[in-house]
């Protein structure tokens, strides 16, 4: 992760009697010095905080009142994100003889007076939250919290909280521990906090914080934490564990042979990415990655459209809340050469600058991450690389050392296998390897050993589902003709009657037009679907075909021919149907 925004609790963590530590100032004037944005969040009153801490203007923004008041110092600008104490709530609180401050919508009491503040809200049946901050009791509307405060904040500068760090030292700082990527509490704070944080922070008080803040702005990339919150699913192991992946902007590498799950792989990955808000750029040049633009945020560039410009690919991902897919299946493979490599380090620059995307995704690694010009290519120090290959051996040995986590779909070629086992450093067992890798279904992959998972073995697993439909090579299948060996021969009783389909929009054309004599003996022996399954790799299509044909054998399939041309377009999105 490369760090952009700083979130900083108040008293306890960065003031002392109620004032900002002066080596806290300094510190935060250094950090923003370097392009880091700084946010204080506190449960403090606005007018109070101001009070106390006079000029706000060492920081981008001020959540206050314990996410329900933001404030930007800089301009003057500030908005109340709940409503007011209800008057009725005030006046009951006042009758019980309990003593509050009042702020725009928090109202504050001693902790010692919850009893009564609790006894108020539920007779009036209010909807509204008590909030402990160590001595202080805090009455705020439900759903207020630091975490909603801060998020309005970023939403409003264009951040992410993936690039975020947050410290803190009391109970009411846990949600916003949480919604940050790096969760810190002061070791003087709260035990339960400290318990729940990603890093403790020792030392004694804020010139401790100032020491944290010039550390971590001064790292690369922030090592992993204590104990990794964000977990990406990817499936079970034969006796039921998770097994899953820590989101620690390692670089991954998804390797395997051709049409053995390495996208469905790296789509479940992305899926999970994007819904968790992450930033993702998937660089797809055979159009497998199309169906992630149904998750929310996802733009897919190219494709039908010219290859986009850099300069619109930097447009699209200045928003963290944006994910995008370059289609290059349309292009030819030189233009796809040329165009990743130009594309690369423009987007590692932008990392560098920005922190987005969090995530770079490169399917069909091998042609363009093969030679010493990769360094030049990628930014391996910082991370967040995810590379997709059949041919692992292909790529250069500085790309395979980077890989810090490597998930293995089936693996046949022995060539392939050894390099693998050279880069686990395993000397021996290369029958017991290699037995295993073959042996992968579709439906199976392997941690490798050197993943930290995976505790120094090959951890085989069954993979989940995608949430996203999966369509292999599809806008390679459906346009660019397969092999003339591999294409579907119609034929009547043995006799091929002059058709052949070598890509699925002539299969389905054909389909649509042949004779029923002619497709009853396919049907009957399941050929279209082992055509599917064997050619495309498309177990899901050649699955649900599979069911067509049992039913046309039980003479139970209607309109057999439609059935079938249906189910091809709805796979594969044949807006203009067959023709």
């Amino acid at each position: 992760m490369k760090l952009g925004i700083l979130a900083l609790d108040y008293d306890g963590t960065i003031a002392e009697d109620g004032l900002l530590h002066p080596d806290v100032r300094r510190a935060i004037d250094d950090v923003r010095g370097r392009g880091i944005a700084v946010i204080l969040v506190t449960g403090r009153i606005l007018s109070d905080l101001r009070r106390v801490a006079g000029d706000l203007r060492s920081f981008d923004a001020v959540v206050a009142e314990n996410g329900a008041v933001l404030a930007f110092p800089e301009s003057g600008h500030a908005l109340v994100l709940g409503h007011a104490p209800p008057p009725a709530f005030l006046d009951e609180l006042t009758r019980r003889g309990v003593l509050t401050d009042v702020g725009a919508c928090v109202v504050e009491a001693d902790a010692v007076q919850a009893p009564e503040v609790l006894a108020a809200v539920r007779d009036l049946e209010l909807p509204l939250a008590l909030v402990f901050n160590r001595s202080r009791l805090m009455v705020l509307p439900q759903g207020i919290s630091k975490a909603t405060g801060f998020r309005e904040a970023l939403r409003a500068l264009r951040l992410s909280e993936h690039n975020a760090i947050a410290i803190g030292d009391a109970e009411n700082d846990h949600a916003l521990l949480e919604a940050c990527e790096r969760g810190v509490a002061v070791g003087w704070g709260s035990a339960a906090l400290k318990a729940a944080a990603d890093e403790v922070l020792e030392g004694a008080g804020p010139p401790a914080v100032a020491g944290y803040l010039r550390h971590a702005v001064a790292q690369e990339r922030l090592g992993p934490p204590r104990v990794a919150r964000r977990r990406l699913t990817l499936g079970q192991t034969a006796d039921g564990q998770p097994v899953a992946l820590a989101v620690q902007g390692r670089n991954v590498l998804i390797a395997g042979d051709p049409r053995s799950g390495k996208s469905w792989v790296a789509g479940l990955l992305c899926e999970q990415l994007i819904l968790q808000r992450y930033c993702v750029c998937v660089i797809d040049p055979e159009g497998d990655y199309q169906p992630l633009q149904t998750l929310p945020g996802v733009v897919t560039l190219g494709g039908e459209d010219p290859p986009p410009r850099p300069r619109e690919i930097a447009r699209a991902l200045r928003h963290p809340d944006v994910s995008v897919v370059i289609d290059l299946s349309k292009i030819r493979h030189d233009e796809k050469r040329d165009f990743v490599v130009a594309l690369l380090p423009l987007l590692a620059t932008l990392r560098r600058r920005t922190g987005l995307p969090h995530r770079i995704v490169v399917d069909e690694a091998h042609y363009f991450l093969h030679t010493p010009q990769v360094r030049s290519l990628l930014d391996l120090d910082l991370g967040g690389y995810t590379l997709v290959t059949y041919r692992a051996a292909q790529l250069h040995r500085d790309v395979l050392a980077a890989s810090e986590a490597i998930i293995l779909t089936r693996v046949s070629d022995p060539h392939e296998v050894q390099t693998l086992r050279e880069l686990a450093g395993r000397e021996g067992a290369a029958e017991a390897w290699t037995d295993t890798l073959r042996s992968l279904s579709i439906q199976e992959a392997v941690l490798f050993p050197s993943t930290e998972e995976a505790r120094g073995r090959l951890l085989r697993f069954r993979l989940n589902p995608r949430l996203t439909p999966h369509v292999r090579h599809r806008q390679k299948y459906l346009d660019v003709p397969v092999a003339e060996r591999d294409a579907f021969v119609f034929a009547l009783d043995g006799t091929p009657t002059g058709q052949c389909a070598r890509t699925l929009k002539e299969f389905a054309r054909i389909v649509s037009e042949a004779a029923p004599a002619v497709l009853d003996g396919h049907l009957r022996r399941s050929d279209m679907s082992r055509w599917i399954a064997d050619v495309f790799g498309d177990y899901p299509l050649a699955s649900r075909l599979q069911s067509l044909e049992d039913l046309y054998r039980l003479h139970q399939a209607l309109d057999i021919q439609d059935a079938i041309v249906q189910l091809i377009e709805e796979r594969y999105a044949l807006g203009d149907g067959v023709a």
